[in-house]
Protein backbone atom coordinates (compact mmCIF):
# COMPACT_ATOMS: atom_id res chain seq x y z
CA UNK A 1 0.00 0.00 0.00
CA UNK A 2 1.51 3.44 -0.73
CA UNK A 3 1.87 6.24 1.72
CA UNK A 4 -0.69 7.79 1.50
CA UNK A 5 -3.29 5.00 1.99
CA UNK A 6 -4.89 5.37 -1.43
CA UNK A 7 -4.20 1.32 -2.07
CA UNK A 8 -2.52 1.50 -5.06
CA UNK A 9 0.94 0.38 -5.12
CA UNK A 10 3.36 1.21 -7.32
CA UNK A 11 6.61 -0.46 -7.39
CA UNK A 12 9.93 -1.77 -9.81
CA UNK A 13 11.28 -5.17 -9.52
CA UNK A 14 15.20 -5.16 -10.78
CA UNK A 15 17.07 -8.68 -11.34
CA UNK A 16 20.42 -7.39 -9.51
CA UNK A 17 23.45 -9.73 -9.58
CA UNK A 18 25.43 -8.27 -6.12
CA UNK A 19 22.90 -7.56 -3.64
CA UNK A 20 25.93 -6.79 -1.26
CA UNK A 21 26.98 -3.59 -3.63
CA UNK A 22 23.06 -2.41 -3.59
CA UNK A 23 23.40 -2.48 0.13
CA UNK A 24 26.68 -0.89 0.22
CA UNK A 25 25.46 1.96 -2.08
CA UNK A 26 22.37 2.05 0.66
CA UNK A 27 24.49 3.00 3.54
CA UNK A 28 26.65 5.20 1.60
CA UNK A 29 23.64 7.52 0.54
CA UNK A 30 22.39 7.00 4.25
CA UNK A 31 19.64 4.90 3.59
CA UNK A 32 17.36 3.66 6.96
CA UNK A 33 17.52 -0.02 7.76
CA UNK A 34 13.90 -0.56 8.56
CA UNK A 35 13.79 -4.43 8.70
CA UNK A 36 16.56 -6.20 9.11
CA UNK A 37 17.07 -9.27 7.02
CA UNK A 38 14.38 -11.97 7.62
CA UNK A 39 12.60 -15.52 6.57
CA UNK A 40 9.72 -15.11 4.53
CA UNK A 41 7.05 -17.50 3.70
CA UNK A 42 4.30 -16.88 0.82
CA UNK A 43 1.27 -18.77 0.39
CA UNK A 44 -0.79 -18.21 -2.89
CA UNK A 45 -4.71 -19.20 -3.10
CA UNK A 46 -6.90 -19.88 -5.95
CA UNK A 47 -10.25 -21.04 -6.61
CA UNK A 48 -11.21 -24.52 -7.71
CA UNK A 49 -12.15 -22.85 -11.28
CA UNK A 50 -8.69 -20.89 -11.60
CA UNK A 51 -11.03 -17.46 -11.70
CA UNK A 52 -8.12 -15.72 -9.44
CA UNK A 53 -5.55 -16.11 -12.22
CA UNK A 54 -7.37 -15.07 -14.88
CA UNK A 55 -8.63 -12.39 -13.90
CA UNK A 56 -5.37 -11.27 -12.96
CA UNK A 57 -5.85 -11.26 -8.81
CA UNK A 58 -4.09 -12.56 -6.21
CA UNK A 59 -4.85 -13.45 -2.65
CA UNK A 60 -1.43 -14.58 -0.57
CA UNK A 61 -0.69 -15.05 2.80
CA UNK A 62 2.88 -14.12 3.85
CA UNK A 63 4.37 -14.94 7.29
CA UNK A 64 7.77 -12.88 8.46
CA UNK A 65 7.51 -11.36 11.36
CA UNK A 66 4.25 -10.33 10.91
CA UNK A 67 0.98 -12.29 9.48
CA UNK A 68 -0.33 -10.45 6.59
CA UNK A 69 -3.13 -11.29 4.20
CA UNK A 70 -3.40 -9.27 1.12
CA UNK A 71 -5.51 -8.78 -2.33
CA UNK A 72 -4.10 -8.02 -5.43
CA UNK A 73 -5.57 -6.85 -9.18
CA UNK A 74 -3.68 -6.93 -12.41
CA UNK A 75 -1.84 -3.50 -12.72
CA UNK A 76 -0.11 -1.06 -15.69
CA UNK A 77 3.42 -0.99 -16.55
CA UNK A 78 5.10 2.19 -17.55
CA UNK A 79 8.99 2.56 -17.81
CA UNK A 80 8.74 -1.19 -16.10
CA UNK A 81 6.94 0.73 -13.31
CA UNK A 82 4.06 -1.54 -12.17
CA UNK A 83 0.85 0.10 -10.09
CA UNK A 84 -2.14 -2.35 -9.08
CA UNK A 85 -4.37 -1.91 -6.71
CA UNK A 86 -3.66 -3.92 -3.14
CA UNK A 87 -5.23 -4.10 -0.46
CA UNK A 88 -3.43 -5.67 3.24
CA UNK A 89 -4.60 -6.69 6.44
CA UNK A 90 -2.66 -8.24 9.56
CA UNK A 91 -4.00 -11.29 11.15
CA UNK A 92 -2.77 -12.83 14.26
CA UNK A 93 -2.27 -16.45 13.21
CA UNK A 94 -0.81 -18.18 10.08
CA UNK A 95 -2.53 -21.58 10.74
CA UNK A 96 -6.11 -20.36 11.39
CA UNK A 97 -5.55 -17.61 8.86
CA UNK A 98 -4.83 -20.32 6.27
CA UNK A 99 -7.78 -22.93 7.61
CA UNK A 100 -10.45 -20.28 7.44
CA UNK A 101 -9.26 -19.87 3.72
CA UNK A 102 -9.39 -23.48 2.93
CA UNK A 103 -13.03 -23.71 4.18
CA UNK A 104 -14.33 -20.75 2.34
CA UNK A 105 -13.02 -23.02 -0.65
CA UNK A 106 -10.04 -21.55 -2.04
CA UNK A 107 -6.85 -23.92 -2.39
CA UNK A 108 -3.42 -23.41 -1.89
CA UNK A 109 -2.40 -22.59 -5.55
CA UNK A 110 1.94 -22.68 -4.89
CA UNK A 111 4.02 -21.16 -1.77
CA UNK A 112 7.03 -19.19 -2.64
CA UNK A 113 9.86 -18.38 0.24
CA UNK A 114 12.37 -15.58 0.34
CA UNK A 115 14.93 -13.27 2.55
CA UNK A 116 14.08 -10.06 2.79
CA UNK A 117 15.70 -6.80 4.19
CA UNK A 118 14.13 -3.34 4.13
CA UNK A 119 15.37 0.08 3.68
CA UNK A 120 13.88 3.44 3.62
CA UNK A 121 15.29 6.26 1.14
CA UNK A 122 13.97 9.33 -0.83
CA UNK A 123 10.41 8.74 -0.18
CA UNK A 124 10.94 5.07 -1.51
CA UNK A 125 10.97 1.74 0.29
CA UNK A 126 13.70 -0.33 -1.25
CA UNK A 127 13.74 -3.97 -0.65
CA UNK A 128 16.63 -6.34 -1.20
CA UNK A 129 15.33 -9.93 -2.02
CA UNK A 130 16.88 -13.49 -2.01
CA UNK A 131 15.16 -15.54 -3.37
CA UNK A 132 15.46 -19.60 -4.59
CA UNK A 133 15.82 -18.43 -8.24
CA UNK A 134 17.74 -15.32 -8.05
CA UNK A 135 18.31 -11.97 -6.40
CA UNK A 136 16.16 -9.24 -6.83
CA UNK A 137 15.97 -4.95 -5.25
CA UNK A 138 11.93 -4.02 -5.17
CA UNK A 139 11.42 -0.16 -4.87
CA UNK A 140 8.08 0.91 -4.06
CA UNK A 141 6.99 4.61 -4.04
CA UNK A 142 5.79 7.30 -6.32
CA UNK A 143 6.84 6.49 -10.16
CA UNK A 144 8.87 9.65 -10.22
CA UNK A 145 10.59 8.85 -6.94
CA UNK A 146 10.95 5.42 -8.00
CA UNK A 147 13.13 6.51 -11.12
CA UNK A 148 15.13 8.53 -8.94
CA UNK A 149 16.37 5.86 -6.30
CA UNK A 150 16.86 3.67 -9.48
CA UNK A 151 19.42 6.10 -10.69
CA UNK A 152 21.03 7.11 -7.39
CA UNK A 153 21.72 3.66 -6.30
CA UNK A 154 23.14 2.88 -9.76
CA UNK A 155 20.41 0.55 -11.35
CA UNK A 156 19.36 2.45 -14.35
CA UNK A 157 20.56 -0.35 -16.98
CA UNK A 158 19.32 -3.46 -14.99
CA UNK A 159 16.55 -5.83 -16.04
CA UNK A 160 13.05 -4.63 -14.99
CA UNK A 161 11.19 -7.76 -14.02
CA UNK A 162 7.50 -6.60 -14.79
CA UNK A 163 6.27 -9.89 -14.00
CA UNK A 164 5.09 -11.11 -9.79
CA UNK A 165 7.77 -13.67 -8.38
CA UNK A 166 4.87 -15.95 -9.07
CA UNK A 167 5.09 -15.57 -12.79
CA UNK A 168 8.91 -15.29 -12.66
CA UNK A 169 9.19 -18.75 -11.08
CA UNK A 170 6.85 -20.10 -13.59
CA UNK A 171 8.66 -19.24 -16.41
CA UNK A 172 11.73 -20.87 -14.59
CA UNK A 173 9.67 -24.15 -13.68
CA UNK A 174 8.65 -24.59 -17.60
CA UNK A 175 11.59 -24.25 -18.92
CA UNK A 176 14.34 -26.20 -16.72
CA UNK A 177 11.16 -29.13 -16.76
CA UNK A 178 10.59 -29.11 -13.01
CA UNK A 179 7.93 -31.17 -11.81
CA UNK A 180 7.73 -29.16 -8.01
CA UNK A 181 5.38 -26.26 -7.76
CA UNK A 182 6.75 -24.74 -4.96
CA UNK A 183 9.51 -21.88 -4.90
CA UNK A 184 11.19 -22.99 -1.78
CA UNK A 185 15.12 -23.24 -0.76
CA UNK A 186 14.87 -26.89 0.23
CA UNK A 187 13.38 -27.70 -3.26
CA UNK A 188 16.55 -25.86 -5.12
CA UNK A 189 18.70 -26.79 -3.05
CA UNK A 190 20.70 -29.04 -5.10
CA UNK A 191 19.71 -27.23 -8.68
CA UNK A 192 22.11 -24.89 -10.02
CA UNK A 193 20.02 -21.86 -11.88
CA UNK A 194 21.78 -20.79 -15.15
CA UNK A 195 23.21 -17.32 -15.87
CA UNK A 196 20.69 -16.95 -18.66
CA UNK A 197 17.66 -17.06 -16.19
CA UNK A 198 16.77 -13.30 -16.19
CA UNK A 199 17.30 -13.63 -20.37
CA UNK A 200 13.88 -15.76 -19.72
CA UNK A 201 12.31 -13.13 -17.76
CA UNK A 202 12.44 -9.98 -20.23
Amino acid sequence: MSDDGSNMETEVKLWVDDLTAVENTLVSLGAILSAPRVFERNVRYELPNGSLGKRGMVLRLRQDSRVRLTYKEGGTAIDGVVSRFEAEVEVSDFKTMDSILVLLGYMHDMAYEKYRTTYQIDRCEVVIDELPFGKFVEIEGEHSAILAVIDRLGLAAVLRVQMSYVRAFDVIRRKMGFLFRDATFDNFAKIQVPDTVKDWLR
